[in-house]
């Protein structure tokens, strides 16, 4: 019997006639898939780190905890955490401090645990099938239901790129004392996909040496901004400790915990993965594969919570129970810093316009990244990394462009624009977490590696947290935006629509369910006769 052979047969629904042995291949992931493996060509060898220096060695359990090796899976981790930094989780933490002053601080910290727990999973799925979430769904999803996720996760890509530019847009004109309008920052910060190309080809540890530099840049400038305007360490504390959460501060409470999680971050964090070379036939490498990224992603999550804390405290101090609390935002946040705190040696306008544009350049550039994967998983296309870098850029530079120039009237238009954004991702969030969930559960494709019953019961609950808080900020602004009947009849059809995919992409998650628990029943009992 041939390799392809094999491959077919351990894709396609076992009969209750097949051999118990047969059955027991569904205990190791499913990876082998050589139909795909024609079209699909394996990553150039500089983009992935080689970590085992024993590779010939097999070991009989896990393999003991190393330092070294942690440094070697140290990386994906910190590119997944810029998620959790863009200008978007920027902008809510100012306002949460600004609005709400530190008493939502226990929020951000559960938020970000949250935010850890689904990332953990979507590295799980990566390192276990040694495929990423996008190529999964492309194989396992019918192809009008392949072609509408992947549309949903561009559009939440869109969405979060278009925010991140214009973040790093602002950013450059205040360090050019306003000289660069809003649309020529746009246009610089563009040209990140090429930078980014480059950085591949220079070998993956460059790529993410220069995130380090950009995560190091944007704590030491929100670090310095906390310790010049020292905040209360004491309501900081409390803040984190003990819950609080008042009718006035519900909208900000609702944005704090919808920015945890993004759909392409999902997608993004089972790719970066794969940069570290492990079998996923080989178990116990596997499981330390696991448990290096579960201290990693960790430690880089505890980094973005830090800076996250940074700025709420900051504008906690500052402006919460002042007159510009609840008009203050991105664009102007700088500029009430600055008349607030004054100049000095080094401006504060200036200290902040750097760390704002680290946290924009870094994530747009990973913002690319995830489009790459995003768009080759779903529709199995294979071309130059420079070609679908400027693909992937151009399908959010182009509305950016048109966005920019629309909406730089004033900065109450585009506070406008970023809560139109907020609203589409979090429309799109179910579309990544739904196919997460159904695939990391799934013994078909995990093997071993699938979640046992609690924390599959935790994640799902987890998730449905976020999905209903996002619905509340979905209900709350178009019943404060939607006027007339047309445009009432088009929303509610589109609502319909919405929910018909979603309640779809649940029932195929059980029906999986239910078909493998059948197959499985099936095989017992033809072990049993035998």
């Amino acid at each position: 019997m041939t390799d392809s052979t094999v491959s077919r047969q351990e894709n396609s629904p076992k009969r209750p006639n097949d051999s118990n042995g047969e059955f027991k291949r569904l205990l190791v992931p499913e990876t082998s898939q050589p139909e795909e493996d024609e079209l699909h060509e394996s990553p150039p060898e500089n983009q992935v780190l080689n970590v085992e220096e024993d590779r010939d060695k097999t070991y009989d359990s896990v393999p003991p905890f190393s330092w070294a090796k942690l440094w070697k899976f140290t990386g994906p981790g910190f590119l997944m955490s810029i998620a959790f930094l863009d200008p978007g989780n920027i902008e809510g933490d100012l306002q949460a401090g600004a609005v709400a002053g530190y008493s939502l601080l226990w929020l951000l910290l559960w938020a970000t645990l949250m935010g850890l727990l689904m990332q953990l999973l979507s590295a799980r799925i990566g390192v276990a099938t040694g495929r990423h979430l996008a190529e999964i769904c492309r194989s396992e999803y019918p192809s009008w239901a392949r072609i509408l996720l992947w549309f949903m996760a561009e559009v939440a890509l869109i969405g979060a790129d278009i925010q991140e530019v214009i973040g790093s847009a602002i950013a450059l004109q205040i360090l050019t004392r306003g000289f660069l309008p809003i649309w020529v920052g746009v246009i610089i910060t563009s040209f990140d996909c090429f930078l980014i190309s480059y950085l591949e080809k220079c070998g993956m540890r460059k790529l993410e040496g220069l995130f380090a530099v950009l995560i190091a840049t944007m704590a030491l400038s929100f670090a310095w901004m906390f310790n010049e305007t020292k905040p209360s360490v004491e309501e900081l504390f409390i803040g984190i400790i003990i819950p609080k959460l008042g009718s006035k501060t519900i909208r900000e409470a609702v944005g704090v915990v919808g920015c945890v999680i993004t759909p392409h971050n999902v997608f993004l964090h089972s790719a970066l993965v794969q940069s570290r070379k492990t079998d996923p036939k080989e178990i116990n490498r596997v499981q330390e594969a696991l448990n290096y990224y579960t201290i990693e992603s960790s430690a880089a999550l505890f980094v973005s919570f830090m800076i996250n804390l940074f700025v709420t405290a900051v504008f906690a101090k500052g402006f919460y129970g002042t007159k510009q609390a609840d008009s203050i935002g991105l664009v102007n946040a700088g500029h009430y810093l600055q008349e607030k705190y004054g100049g000095g040696v080094f401006p504060i306008l200036y200290i902040w316009g750097i760390g704002l544009l680290a946290a924009g350049q870094s994530s747009t550039i990973t913002g690319t990244y995830a489009g790459q994967f995003i768009m080759e998983g779903f529709l199995d296309l294979q071309m130059e990394q420079w070609l679908s870098a400027f693909i992937t850029r151009s399908f959010a530079i182009v509305p950016t462009m048109f966005v920019a120039i629309m909406f730089n009237t004033s900065e109450g238009s585009l506070d406008v624009l970023n809560e139109w954004l907020n609203i589409l991702q979090s429309m799109q969030i179910p579309f990544a977490v739904i196919p997460l969930l159904t695939m990391v559960s799934n013994e078909h494709i995990m093997g071993l590696f699938k979640i046992g019953p609690s924390l599959e019961k935790l994640a799902w609950t987890v998730a449905v947290f976020v999905m209903m808080i996002n619905g509340y900020l979905l209900l709350d602004f178009f019943m404060a935006e939607v006027e007339g009947f047309l445009v009432g009849f088009l929303v509610f059809a589109g609502v319909i629509g919405y929910i018909s995919f979603i309640i779809y992409l649940v029932s195929y998650r059980s029906s999986q369910s239910s078909s493998w628990s059948s197959l499985e029943m099936s095989e017992r009992v033809v072990s049993t006769e035998t």
